[in-house]
């Protein structure tokens, strides 16, 4: 957007622009439920889809069973990337619209495909409708906060997803215990799906704060160069010590998810629980991650990004401990690894973000964080693509081993890496 026309939005707007949760409250609250409507689209997926593929479509191999998740993964961590470099063309309001639109075909896929091909495609338009619609809301609303709430911003943002994302899970798992796989757990989304559109038509752009917060910023603006995303991607993937802290540790963090997304369903209903159980653990992680990042949001505001960080991963790794410790009680076993999960996440989530807007200055920031946000959904593809290897090869229980030693070989890197830049 050029300066005349964020001048021309600014003189549009009622009141003054102003950096603030207070300031923007009715805004953010917009933005929170249109969140709330993106988790719940991807939460469709969570319980039933890994089934859906070996007892609808007959898959015997675990890889080609996890191929949905990499689909999506690639897809999104690719349109997050994109996006970053999408905001300096288009509004961000234009780039969450057309996420919404892309996301139409989703449900109805999802539940009378003919071919898990058509799966797999579902998982393509998603991938792209979650990486426009989920970074659209969490720019908009570290712009509207300014740099001194961005932990309570991103945690606010994650946790209206994630905890959709957990109800959905609970929701389809109940709806496929009852009505079976297919068509009505996946058609609860349509309703979203509509609420989501509509929603993004009505808020506004966040053009005029990001100006704001420029011109108030205490350091000099860098080079034209160095805003670009080549330039952004280098330095936030490698170069720049505490953003190459962060980016490995987002990555490894969805490598978790996106294997817990595919092994779980089959590792536990393998011991014996049905699919009700099944979506109570897959319900409980997502529902604990995003109710746990508002008080860590906060959290992270007041005594920094790195502990959490650190001590998250290595709660995340203990989850995993869990599962396999306790597999003789698979109900035990899978409600205590989803809530050392959910807990170790939800400490992760926002202060990962947050800390990735600290060491960004707003000229790049955007782009900083589609480059993080690629490294970290990423992690989506990586997660179901080793499951897959791993399962096949050694069977389910040592890819949740290999699990537990990355993530905490990640918290460790992460304690070596990242710094603390505390905003002003």
């Amino acid at each position: 957007m050029t300066s005349s026309e964020t001048s021309h939005q600014q003189a549009r707007s009622d009141r003054p622009v102003r950096l603030g949760l207070r300031e923007n409250w009715l805004q953010f609250t917009l933005l929170v439920i249109v969140n709330i409507c993106v988790g719940a689209l991807v939460g469709l997926e969570r319980t039933t889809v890994p089934l859906i593929g070996t007892d609808v479509f007959g898959l015997t191999s675990d890889l080609a069973v996890f191929s949905f998740i990499i689909a999506f993964g690639i897809t999104k961590a690719l349109t997050n990337l994109a996006a970053g470099a999408l905001t300096a063309r288009f509004r961000r309001k234009q780039l969450l619209v057309a996420g919404w639109i892309i996301g139409i075909p989703v449900p109805f896929l999802l539940a009378w495909a003919d071919s898990w091909t058509w799966i797999v495609a579902a998982n393509v338009l998603l991938g792209a409708n979650q990486g426009l619609t989920w970074s659209m809301t969490v720019n908009m609303k570290i712009d509207l906060v300014g740099p001194a709430r961005r932990g309570l911003a991103t945690g606010l943002n994650e946790a209206a997803g994630y905890t959709a994302v957990g109800v959905m899970a609970l929701l389809t798992g109940y709806l496929a215990s009852t009505n079976g796989l297919r068509p009505v757990p996946e058609l609860i989304g349509v309703p979203f799906v509509v609420a989501g559109l509509l929603l993004a038509i009505v808020v506004r752009d966040t053009a005029a704060h990001v100006a704001l917060e420029l011109a108030q910023h205490t350091e000099p603006p860098p080079s034209a160069e160095s805003t670009r995303l080549g330039a952004t991607f280098a330095r936030t993937s490698w170069k720049h010590r505490s953003l190459r802290g962060a980016s490995q540790a987002g990555l490894v963090n969805n490598l978790n998810d996106g294997l817990t997304w595919g092994v779980f369903p089959l590792l536990f209903t393998d011991h014996g629980l049905g699919l009700a159980a099944v979506g109570l653990i897959k319900g409980l992680y997502p529902i604990l991650w995003g109710l746990g990042q508002i008080g860590t949001g906060h959290l992270a505001d007041s005594v920094g990004r790195k502990p959490l960080i650190v001590y998250g991963m290595l709660v995340q790794a203990g989850g995993f401990v869990l599962a396999l410790a306790l597999l003789d009680w698979p109900l035990l076993a899978g409600i205590l690894s989803a809530v050392a999960l959910g807990l170790g996440t939800a400490m992760v989530y926002p202060a990962l973000i947050a800390s990735i807007s600290d060491h960004a200055h707003p000229a790049w920031r955007a782009n900083a964080l589609g480059t993080y946000r690629f490294w970290r959904d990423i992690g989506y593809a990586a997660g179901a693509l080793v499951a897959g290897i791993l399962a096949d090869a050694l069977g389910l229980e040592a890819t949740v081993v290999a699990a537990a030693v990355l993530t905490a070989l990640s918290g460790l890197l992460a304690a070596r890496w990242i710094t603390e830049k505390r905003p002003t």
